[in-house]
This record gives C-alpha cells, structure tokens and sequence, in this order.
C-alpha cells in the first residue's frame, strides 16, 4: 500500500496534485466529508436516528448551549430537536451513498452501450444514440416523479423502502447517455488503430478485443467525468429530496433539511437551512474541482 501511494506521488497525476494548491484543497475537504460520513458514528456527537435521544424541548435551538449546559448544539437544531451538526454527517452519508451508486450504475450501462456502439456502429450505433437522444429529453427530477407515483401505486406501503431506489433509477436513467457517448466516440477512434487491427487479424474475439484492449484506453475521460457527475448527482438528490420525492421525511438529508429549515428560514431559524446548503455546497465545489483537476492532468497536451 505505501509502495502504491509511493509510486502515485512520484507519478505525473501526483505531482500535477502536489502542486496544485486548489487540488489539495478540495482533495482536503472531500476527504473530510467523505470519512466523517463513513464514520458518523464515531464522529457524530448524536444519532439523529435515535428516537430516544431526542428532546422536543430542544428543537429549533440556535448554534449555542442550552439553557441547561447539558447538552451541546454546536449548529444549532432542527424542528425536532435533532443535532444540525449531526444530521449534517449523517445526511451527507446518504447523499454520498445515493450519489456514488447512481455514479457506478450510469457508468457500467454506460460504458457497456458506448463500446458496444462505437466498436459495431451500424444499425446497433444509430438505435443507441438516437435512444440517448430521447433519454436527454427526460430530466431526472421528471423521470424520479414519474417513478415515485408509479412505486407508490404498486407499493403503497413500502413507500420509505423505495425512496432510495427510486432516486438511484431515476439518476441512473438520465445520467449513463453522457458515459455512452464519451466512451462511443473514444471507441471510434481506437477501433482504427493498428493493435485493435492485429487483434482482428489473429483471431481475437470481438467481445475481448472490446474489453482487454478498447476499454483501458478509454477509461481516462470516464473516470473525469464520473468524478464531475457524482456532484450533479448530489445535487440531483438534494433536489429531489426538497421537492419531497426523494429519501424519507425522517432521514436527515441534505435536501430534506434544507426543505425544513426553508419553513422557518422567515421566522429567524435560519441556521436549518444554511449550514445543510452551505455542506451541500462544500461537497459539490470540492468534488467538481476534483474533476476539472483530473481532467487536466489526465491531459497530455496540457503536461
């Protein structure tokens, strides 16, 4: 492992972040957020999931002690009486979780249908890109609505089971045209070169050609854009969440707090609805500078 490490510092990608003081800087804070919200149970000073624990006399504190000194609300609380500080870990946890799902799942049916349309082309090339034309024409918030009222016909009692499928699907659904397309033009290009010729020439498999030769040297623009996307797929969530579509009323998320906290962000409760944007926030600028760094670094002519 510190031999890995060794070699990726001493790398072109890792000197590129070595010297890069706002590459470290959001590397910084996305690892922050990510091991908090691994580890929110060690770190949270509260289980915002934990009934028990909750006060109702405590909700709607500011970012203080209360009256008491017992207990310490360094964000302040929501309507009830959960720890901002807390649900903040905790709701970043799922936003990370629904966002790296959707992310991995765009990309495996992504990826499989761009290599498959750039390496056949013909009729299968033509179907599937017209197929992510009509796909772009459905933004995901539509396509969650759409699922949601039709899982809570099917299941109406099971409504809370699916709230993190249906965000999955409906990120999913939207998000795998832009991998198809990067990796079918990507594809287009490989397919003409000499080693994929040589390849067909000695008998090689079309299906391994695709995969032990084409899919490697198509990785590099993927990965940059699975980095960028799992921030609008974030965002995406958050979204849906306030809107009420996405995960649970009594799951601390990000959007679901902000939802919250926008009912009394007038009566001057306004620390439920800043500090969930301002998380929300951190989490997608570090996670999108993150990407466009990778991006230049994965870049030849910019080295």
């Amino acid at each position: 492992m510190k031999q890995t490490l060794a070699r990726w510092f001493d790398s072109d990608v890792g000197y590129s972040f070595r010297t890069s003081p706002v590459a470290m800087l959001a590397g910084a804070i996305a690892f922050v957020c990510l091991f908090c919200s691994v580890f929110a149970g060690w770190v949270a000073p509260h289980n915002p999931f934990d009934l028990t624990t909750l006060v109702l006399s405590d909700a709607r504190l500011p970012p203080a002690w209360d009256a008491l000194g017992s207990r310490k609300y360094l964000l302040g609380t929501d309507d009830q009486g959960r720890d901002i500080l807390s649900a903040l870990i905790y709701g970043a946890r799922i936003s990370l979780v629904v966002g790296i799902a959707s992310v991995v799942f765009s990309m495996i049916i992504g990826v499989s249908l761009g290599l498959l349309a750039g390496f056949r082309g013909g009729w299968i090339d033509t179907f599937l890109m017209r197929l992510c034309d009509v796909m772009l024409s459905f933004p995901s918030i539509l396509v969650a609505l759409l699922i949601a009222g039709v899982g809570r016909a099917m299941f109406p009692q099971a409504h809370e089971g699916l709230a993190f499928g249906v965000l999955i699907v409906s990120i999913t659904l939207t998000g795998w045209v832009q991998y198809a397309r990067t990796v079918r033009g990507s594809t287009m290009v490989e397919r003409n070169k000499e080693y994929v010729q040589a390849a067909r020439v000695t008998g090689v498999a079309p299906l391994r050609i695709m995969v032990r030769h084409v899919l490697p040297n198509v990785t590099g623009p993927v990965l940059v854009l699975a980095t960028i996307h799992v921030a609008s797929a974030i965002i995406t969530e958050a979204t849906l969440s306030f809107l009420g579509v996405g995960v649970p009323p009594t799951s601390p998320s990000l959007g679901t707090l902000i939802r919250v906290g926008n009912d009394y962000l007038f009566s001057g409760e306004w620390w439920i609805t800043i500090f969930p944007g301002v998380m929300l926030i951190l989490i997608a600028l570090s996670v999108n500078l993150l990407g466009d760094w990778l991006r230049d670094a994965l870049n030849p002519r910019l080295r």
